[in-house]
């Protein structure tokens, strides 16, 4: 029975009883809890948990589900898969423990002929919590299952609950035994190899006030409202009833495993030490492979965090694995369309999105082959030394040096490792990590410094003690220059025009930190004036300001008067509390996990950085502006206190992931109380309605993992919105109607466009199938085999698709012909090959005449015996490669 239609039988079995069919969610359920849909009733944890009223009394479904915490352990057992579907029935008040084993047990046992899945009555099992008198009892007397064959288990087992109060209850779990030739009897208290659980039935019937782990909780009241949830693993189903050893072989994988074998020239089930360890490579790809296809299709990408990152980890496993079984090609082109055509059964939307789904995969491969090209020599060459010292432990240098230099992610080096025998000094590496941050931001102060040395300003320092930066009370002060530096050295005097840095006695200006740009201004002295370029804080303790001298001779140790701009200031505080405002509308919109990675604000504009995996949508965008200004109108107050950083971890608030903060004294600003409170050193407004307007202007990708969203505040803002309905104006001017129909009136337009360029397509296309008899007319006979190769200049790739489709269906299927068209659009050089069964019969493969062809134009490609196709970047190759294909069929016929 193939999985698609035991999950069939699954879904009718309990619409027929009653129960509303609920599709399944995508394995990105907004849950902050949860990296992926882990289990079937993770859609239905807010009616569970009373947080939401369900819209109906029983529902069934059969979920999508990814877990990663043993991916290590995939392919080495028959449990362990990263992607699985878990089919389950649920009950919200309605039907409870009799329904539920009734409804199981039919399904279970019924006949194949009537909608069932066929298993022995003699060969099921059950386990009950000791407790459970009521479900032992409705197993024995109500079903007819011998009291020997139910067995009792404890909490760890037969106990469910979420980890935290709310509902919980006791499991009923089903067990098929699979025969002697799994293990000793006796039941699932004796071996759960041989006696496999397939279902687990929940009974919610008691609320937890504390659940201190999975066997140790208090309950607090029977629940008012008893509910069911129960879950069957289908691939577990699955390869009962297909007769399989392991999830790896049913209909849904095994295709995967049996091409991996195919291009490896590997057996799988060979036996051997060796072939054993082929398996679980093959399973590896198989799972992965599956994995990573459901995971694209569902709207991840590769990263460096996060489900990216996850994603990103299959992929490779999987082609690295493909390499190990001695296959260099490129894998997931030849293994994701066989995963595609077998999961389409059950979910459609593999097949539709199969174009995106494609072009992440096998993007990601292609860069994954660079890295392994290179960093899989060096890690080979580290190992061999390391084995020749007699040592097995690969330093941490060798392994920074494989991520920094070549971009191996730790987690392969540590596998690499570990299959080579070896072991890797982590601390090592990650102290080197530790140390290249650091080099980061000491290159990047040195910057901002003029590449003075550090132990300059740490001498003016020491000699005149801290800076009093006064950049919270006032915007000016009456200030004396302690020290003036020019070219990294110290300077007597600066002439007009000149750039310098000054340090003095106390200042008003605000340094550049924590994302916020450094305060503009002015700085008087007698007979002239200074303008601040820029102001940093080279050490700890010391505000460094650079000048140019736009008046006068400036002098050390002059008195002056420092003032900040304020218009500066003020904007500059607008643009810093809009940050921290986008910050929390994002986690509000997106969710907890939506965190700030970094910053920049200047007046009237700001930039946040924040670990996402996905786009954010147009609705997602203008949610998180939406609530950012309805935060502005609320007017909501402004405050900032210090203490000490666990007293503000206590407090809720956030902290910059990477910064380093004093465990003695942190500052604090919270925007609306707890709606909004992070760690800062900057200035802001003293109420959210100061910031303005909040607009945000884009929204884009920084990086695997990272998300950008930029900004305007205050008059800025305005300004941009100022600007766009100027241009709404003069377009609608242009289009002669209303702003509220200009995007109709574009539209289309748009459409009227593509519709233009649809006709101009097919009369170019019918003019180039007008050429197709020319091209049968010029077919050579190559021993009887009839072969047309022709070169088609300005063609691009479906155009030659189309043609060479179309020339050889004129030979019809009893004369052999070969087809090879390439094309020549711009640079590049689309080839495809295509051949009939006659000539396959005679021993001519598309995919054969293509690898040979191919690098003649500099190009790659594959298929099959039938079809090929590929291209190339050399188009100076083209008549050579076309030369070469009627001694290509000659040979095949040989």
């Amino acid at each position: 029975m193939e999985t698609a239609e035991i999950r069939r039988r699954f879904i009718a079995h309990f619409e027929k009883h009653g129960h509303t069919v609920v599709p399944s969610a995508s394995l990105l359920l907004d849950d902050p809890t949860l990296l992926f849909v882990n289990a079937g009733m993770v859609p239905f944890k807010p009616y569970f948990l009373g947080q939401e009223t369900p819209q109906w009394d029983r529902a069934t479904s059969v979920q999508k589900c990814v877990r990663t915490l043993d991916i290590e352990e995939v392919g080495k057992t028959t449990r362990h898969g990263t992607f699985f579907q878990m089919c389950g029935n649920f009950s919200f008040g309605d039907y409870f423990k009799e329904g539920a084993i009734r409804f199981a047990w039919e399904l279970v046992t019924g006949s194949v002929d009537d909608g069932g899945y066929g298993f022995d009555p003699e060969k099921i099992w059950v386990t009950v919590l000791p407790s459970d008198t009521e479900a032992k009892q409705i197993w024995h007397e109500v079903i007819g299952l011998p009291t020997e064959r139910i067995q009792e288990r404890g909490l760890e087992d037969n106990y469910w609950n979420m980890g935290v109060p709310g509902p919980g209850g006791p499991c009923s779990e089903i067990y098929v035994d699979r025969g002697p030739a799994y293990g000793p009897d006796g039941g699932p208290n004796a071996d759960e190899d041989r006696f496999l659980e397939i279902w687990n039935l929940v009974f919610m019937q008691e609320l937890l006030s504390t659940v201190r782990s999975k066997a140790d909780f208090d309950v607090e009241k029977p629940l008012p409202a008893k509910n069911i949830d129960t879950g069957m693993g289908l691939e577990r189903v699955a390869y009962l009833l297909q007769g399989k050893e392991n999830l790896y072989e049913i209909d849904e994988v095994f295709p995967v495993i049996e091409r991996a074998a195919e291009l490896t020239g590997k057996t799988y089930g060979a036996g051997g030490e060796q072939g054993e360890a082929d398996d679980v490579r093959f399973r590896v790809v198989a799972d992965h492979v599956r994995s990573a296809l459901m995971l694209i299709s569902d709207g991840v990408t590769p990263g460096n965090e996060g489900r990216g990152y996850v994603l990103r980890r299959l992929l490779r496993r999987a082609v690295r694995s493909m390499r190990l079984l001695g296959y260099d090609g490129h894998a997931l082109r030849e293994l994701m369309p066989v995963s595609r055509d077998r999961m389409k059964l059950s979910y459609p939307e593999v097949e539709t999105g199969w174009e995106r789904i494609a072009r992440v995969a096998f993007a990601e491969e292609d860069a994954f082959r660079k890295t392994l090209e290179a960093g899989t020599t060096l890690f080979d060459q580290a190992a061999t030394s390391v084995k020749e010292s007699g040592s097995t432990m690969l330093a941490g240098a060798q392994a920074f040096q494989l991520h920094d230099t070549y971009g191996f992610p730790i987690d392969l080096t540590l596998e690499m490792a570990s299959e080579a025998g070896l072991d890797v000094d982590e601390a090592g590496f990650r102290s080197l990590m530790a140390e290249q941050r650091e080099r980061a931001k000491a290159d990047a102060k040195a910057k901002k410094g003029q590449h003075a040395d550090t132990g300059l300003y740490r001498g003016v320092l020491d000699e005149h003690g801290p800076t009093e930066w006064l950049a919270y009370e006032t915007l000016e002060t009456e200030s004396r220059a302690i020290a003036l530096l020019a070219g990294g050295a110290p300077v007597s005097r600066l002439g007009n025009g000149e750039v310098g840095e000054i340090v003095l006695d106390r200042t008003p200006f605000y340094a550049e930190s924590g994302g916020q740009a450094a305060d503009a201004g002015i700085i008087e002295f007698d007979g002239g004036r200074l303008e601040v370029l820029d102001v940093q804080r080279p050490v700890r303790g010391l505000v460094v300001h650079q000048v140019r001298v736009v008046d006068g001779e400036f002098e050390a140790g002059s008195a002056l008067h420092a003032q900040v701009d304020p218009e500066w200031r003020t904007g500059a505080r607008q643009a810093h509390s809009g940050t921290h405002v986008v910050h929390a509308a994002l986690r509000e919109v997106l969710g907890p996990t939506a965190l700030q990675s970094g910053s920049y604000n200047r007046p009237g504009y700001l930039r946040l950085d924040f670990g996402w995996t996905t786009g954010l949508t147009p609705a997602q965008v203008r949610d998180v502006e939406e609530v950012s200004n309805r935060a502005l109108r609320a007017d909501l107050p402004v405050g900032w206190q210090y203490m000490t950083l666990p007293e503000a971890k206590d407090w809720g608030a956030i902290a910059l992931f990477g910064e380093t903060y004093d465990e003695s004294q942190v500052r604090v600003v919270e925007i609306g109380g707890p709606w909004s409170r992070e760690l800062c050193g900057g200035t802001h407004v003293e109420h959210s309605s100061q910031i303005g307007t909040v607009v945000i202007t884009g929204e884009s990708s920084v990086g695997s993992g990272n998300r950008r969203i930029e900004a305007f505040t205050g008059v800025e803002g305005f300004a941009y919105l100022a600007r766009e309905r100027d241009v709404v104006a003069q377009l609608t001017s242009l289009l002669k109607t209303q702003p509220d129909d200009l995007v109709g009136r574009v539209g289309d337009m748009v459409e009227r466009l593509r519709a233009s360029e649809k006709e101009l397509a097919k009369a170019r296309l019918a003019q180039l199938l007008s050429g197709a008899g020319a091209l049968c007319d010029k077919a050579v006979d190559v021993q009887g085999v009839q072969v047309v190769a022709e070169r088609l200049d300005g063609a691009a790739a479906n155009d030659v698709r189309t043609l060479a489709t179309d020339v050889l269906g004129r030979f019809g299927q009893e004369r052999p012909a070969v087809v090879v068209l390439i094309g020549v659009d711009g640079d590049k050089a689309p080839v495809v090959v295509l051949a009939n069964g006659s000539a396959q019969s005679r021993g001519v493969q598309a995919d054969a005449v293509l690898r040979e062809v191919a690098p003649l134009i500099g190009g790659r490609g594959g298929g099959k015996a039938a079809q090929a196709q590929g291209a190339g970047t050399d188009v100076s190759g083209v008549d050579a490669a076309l030369a070469r294909v009627a001694g290509l069929v000659s040979d095949a016929q040989r």
